[in-house]
C-alpha cells in the first residue's frame, strides 16, 4: 500500500473508533473526531499531514 492509502485507512479507523468511544464512553471523544476531520481538510489543501511524515520515515512507498 502507498502512503495515501495508509493515511485514509488510519483516518477512517480513528473516526470510527472516536465515534464509538463518544457514544459508549464520553461525548468528549467527538472532539477527536473533529480533530481528524480538520486534519483531513487541511491536508487536502497542503498535501501534508503528520501521518504522512511518520509513514515515510517508516519506509512506506510514496506511490
Amino acid at each position: 500500500m502507498t502512503v495515501d492509502r495508509y493515511v485514509r485507512l488510519i483516518a477512517g479507523v480513528f473516526v470510527l473508533a472516536s465515534l464509538a468511544l463518544g457514544h459508549l464512553v464520553s461525548p468528549n471523544w467527538y472532539l477527536f473526531t473533529a480533530f481528524v476531520g480538520l486534519n483531513l481538510l487541511q491536508s487536502a489543501f497542503t498535501n501534508w499531514c503528520p501521518a504522512m511524515t511518520l509513514l515515510r520515515k517508516l519506509g512506506v512507498k510514496a506511490g
